[in-house]
Formats: C-alpha cells, structure tokens, sequence
C-alpha cells in the first residue's frame, strides 16, 4: 500500500475521475468533507484522496498540514464510515502529501455517512440516487421471484399454464409420475411454491390476468410490430400481462406471421433462410423473462421490424456481467424462474441461450446480436435478421458437416471476424492455432490470418483472396528475377526491388534475394546503398540474359 514519489507523479498526470481526487488542503481540510470524499470513492468502485496536490493541470505540489498526525482520522473514519481506509504520508521535496487508501464498498451495501449515501456529480457532492441504490442492494442476491407474494394464492394461477408446465417438464424429465402430482404438489417440488406460499416465480410463469393486475402489473411483456422507425403507434400491438406459460406459443406464432424468408441459390438447389430464426427470438425473450428486474416498474418490450428484432428488459445487466463476459458468464437475476424454465426444457442450462443466438446469427450470415442501448436500467438486445454474406453461409454448411461437433462460440466468432476482414479481437486469439489445424483458416503472414481458400472459391472471389493472401513465396521470388532479368545493364538497386514488392519488408525482400543468389540466379555487385542486383550463373548457363 506503501505510495513512491513515482507513483505520485504517476497519479499527479492521470485523468482525475472515479478514483482519483486531489485537494490542495495547505493549512486544514474539514474532517467532513473528508468523509463524504471517502464515502463517494467507496460507492464508485474505491479509490484514493489526496491532500497536498493542486487539483488544476499541469497538477503540482504544494503540501498540506492538514491531519496530523493522520492516525486519530483514520480512526474517525473507520467510526463513521463502518470502513478501513488506510492513510499514509509521502514526504515530497514540495511539501508533505497525505494519501487515503479508499476501499470499494461491501457488495450489496452502500457506504453511510452520517445516514446518507454520498456520490459525486462534477465537482459537488450529492446522495446518491434512488436507482443506483437499487442497483446496489440488488448485488446482495436476493432472488425476489423466489419470495412469497402473502397476498397470493393457487386462485390466482392459472390451471391450463399450470398443465402446459407439467407436460414439458414430464417430456423433458422422463418422469412419468409428474403426470399424477396434485397441482400443489407440482409446484411444490418445482419450489414454485414454498410452504405452501405461491412465489413471484409462480406469479410470472403462472398467474392469470387479473393477479397481475393486482399484485404485479409489471410483469408484462409488450409486443409492437412496426414497418419503419417512424414514430407513432405501432401496426400492431399486444399487452401479455399473465403468466409467461400461457402466452409464450402465442407471441411466437405473431413473430412468425411476419417473418418472410431469405432466398440464395446453390447449384441447382434453392436454400432459404428465415428473417428470424425461431431458437434466436425465444431465447432472447426467456432471457428477458428470466433477467429482468421485476422491482422496477417498466415492461418488457418485444419490437419487431421487417429486418430486426428488438428485446427491452428493465433492469441493467445482473451483476458480475459485462458486455465483454455475456457469453462466458452466468448470474441469472431471478433463479427461480431460471430452474423452473430448465426442468420443463425451455432452456438447457444457465448461460447457454446467449450462445445460441451467437453462433446462429452467424452461421446464417447475420450480423452478431447487439447490444446497444443497454445501461444501468435496461438491456437492449437487437437481432438482426438481414443474410449478408450468402457465401459465408455456404462456407460454414460445408465446415459444419465436417467439424461441426468440434466448435464452439469463439470459433463462430473468429470466423465471423475474418469473413468481415476484422482484427482478431484478443479473447479469440487462442483459438487461432486450432482453426489453422482444422484447415479451415489460414495464415498468410505474422499476425494476419484469411479464411480458407474455399470460402472465396465459393462466394466467386478468388482474386480477392490473393489479394488478402498476398502472393506466394516462389511468385515473389519469380516477380523480382523477372524485373531483374529485364533491367539494362546497369541492374536494379535494393530500393528498386522493394517497389516491385511494396507490401514486404526490406528483411523479407532481402531474404528472398538471398534464396535467388543461393540457387545461382542473382548475382550481387557492389556494397551498401550502392550494391546492385544482376542475373546470376544458373541463368546464364541456361541462355539467360547476360550480367
């Protein structure tokens, strides 16, 4: 924890933001002050006070008298903030620094000072807000579908969603004595209900009309078809509010009404490809049922377009989860919905549909599934339904048939990335060696991979591929004998030869020389910058052209 002087000037140059924040403090600071500082640093994400540094850039010492000793503030802080937040003086040759060391705050919990809550909002200091301490305390885990609804009870759900629930999870069970069970008992043993108290769970996936109404209007899934983004009301437009189990066919079966299909020729056969693929779409609206925040007022949002899909479900992202770990983590917001989805086979397991949605967009040569528009209070999920790259679509038929069973998530991914000649992101690097391997990527040079052949031989662009490719070893070498061979008496010079191959190096040029006056067939006269290049013996003993 102990801070160098080369720490402090690393921190004196840094951007001030969510865990940086200087104040002069030459003669004294208030101890309060201090205290809402450490409190707001706690709140967003932990951080350090510095006292003794002017907080203007070009940022410069000035020292600060301010807490001496610091050990009686430490324990005033502790005291009041239920935090330890170390401290420490850095003696610099401008004047002494004082350094408070700022934890994050518990999980779940917010750090107090004297009752409230404290951010910061530019240079001021504010509670912090009704929304962020929702999100707050939401960390903690409380699952709120598995708690009780007192007001509830079996009247309030529905029998037909209730039968609908028993037949999938005997399906997918192979228990054919679910088939018996009294309704309570199912839903007991599907913790559905808990001591005989009818969960939020039950609520969602089971409740009729009216009990939504009436204890949990907000969990509703609105459906909207619209022709274009123009505004104004929907072509069409339908409320679901009641359990998830007796609307969920009926929502797909309206998608569907408008979903046209894709058309691309191969050989003599005509494929066809659906805007919206039906794995896809029900994914994305489990995940919205399953992850949403039913403590927050809004409904979720099913917005169809002729080309995109859009699913809108309150409530930010559940913590722990990024949009750079979505594929790879799992937290569902609302477990208890989540096992009962996965006991009747809605979903496979946690995690899994967001998988799904990824490699079939891909393998249909449709952009990746999108999340812009998702923040702190909503997740914006977007798919799009346009075929882009009908080749692509072939390529991966053909690698699916051989590999298929071998490939997982990074890999549709990676192929995606060079189908679009876009950068490797780093996550998926590793997986490069194994695609090399299984022939379906090649490399062409250090860093830079293409598709295999077959995928430009397919989408009728194979001069494109050598372009991407670059020429082969034994082309180049024949492309600078060639200019060689055909230059007057006095023979090309190093930057001569470089132009006729302007996507290599020097180092690679001059090793492709050295392989030519190692096989006999360039001659070099003359050194340095000066040396130049001439026909060599092999070729002059086969009747070539004469240095």
């Amino acid at each position: 924890m102990t801070a160098s002087l080369q720490q402090l000037e690393e921190w004196m140059i840094a951007i001030e933001g969510e865990n940086l924040e200087f104040k002069e403090a030459k003669r004294t600071f208030s101890f309060d002050r201090l205290a809402k500082y450490c409190a707001a640093l706690a709140n967003e994400g932990g951080g350090k006070m510095i006292l003794g540094v002017r907080d203007p850039r070009p940022r410069r010492v000035v020292g600060t008298e301010a807490f001496q000793p610091p050990e009686r503030t430490k324990a005033g802080l502790l005291q009041q903030l239920h935090l330890r937040i170390d401290c420490e003086e850095v003696p610099h040759p401008d004047g002494r620094v004082l350094v408070f060391h700022v934890p994050s705050r518990p999980v779940g919990m917010p750090v107090l000072y004297k009752g409230v809550a404290w951010m910061r909002e530019g240079e001021s200091l504010v509670p912090v807000s009704s929304d962020r301490l929702r999100l707050i305390f939401a960390e903690g885990g409380l699952d709120f579908s598995a708690s009780s609804c007192a007001a509830a009870s079996m009247d309030d759900l529905d029998p037909e969603a209730i039968e609908d629930f028993r037949q999938r999870w005997t399906e997918s069970s192979k228990n054919p004595s679910l088939a018996n069970l009294p309704c309570e008992q199912l839903l007991s043993d599907a913790e559905a209900l808990v001591d005989g108290k009818v969960t939020y769970a039950a609520l969602v996936l089971f409740g009729t009309r009216k009990a939504l109404g009436k204890h949990l209007g907000q969990a509703e899934v609105v459906f909207e078809f619209r022709s274009s983004d123009a505004t104004g009301p929907a072509q069409e437009r339908r409320d679901y509010r009641q359990g998830f189990f007796t609307f969920y066919e009926e929502l797909w079966d309206l998608i569907n009404l408008r979903n046209d299909v894709q058309h691309y020729q191969e050989g003599l056969f005509n494929r066809q490809i659906p805007t919206f693929g039906e794995r896809p779409v029900r994914e994305a609206i489990l995940n919205a049922v399953s992850h949403r925040d039913y403590q927050l007022g809004g409904s979720v949002f099913v917005r169809q377009y002729s080309r995109r899909l859009e699913v809108v479900s309150p409530g930010g992202l559940p913590t722990g989860v990024t949009l750079e770990n979505i594929l790879y983590s799992q937290s569902p917001r609302n477990r208890r919905i989540a096992s009962i989805f996965h006991k009747c086979g809605l979903v496979e397991r946690s995690g899994q549909g967001m998988n799904f949605m990824f490699e079939e967009s891909i393998r249909e040569g449709k952009p990746e599934p999108d999340f812009t528009g998702t923040d702190d209070f909503q997740v914006a999920l977007t798919l799009h339904g346009t075929v882009h790259d009908r080749a692509f679509v072939r390529f991966l038929e053909q690698v699916g048939k051989e590999k298929y069973e071998t490939f997982d998530t990074r890999d549709w991914q990676l192929l995606s990335c060079l189908s679009r000649s876009q950068r490797v992101p780093e996550p998926l690097q590793p997986r490069l060696e194994r695609l090399l391997g299984l022939g379906v990527i090649e490399r062409v040079s250090r860093g830079r991979f293409v598709l295999a052949r077959r995928y430009y031989e397919l989408a009728g662009r194979r001069a494109e591929y050598t372009k991407r490719s670059g020429l082969d070893r034994e082309t180049q070498k024949e492309l600078l004998l060639k200019h060689i061979c055909e230059s007057p008496e006095a023979g090309p010079k190093m930057q001569e030869l470089l132009e006729v191959l302007p996507a290599l190096s020097r180092k690679q040029v001059y090793r492709l020389l050295k392989e030519l006056r190692q096989d006999g067939k360039v001659d070099l006269m003359g050194r340095t910058n000066g040396a130049r290049y001439y026909p060599g013996p092999a070729l002059r003993a086969e009747g070539g052209p004469e240095s």
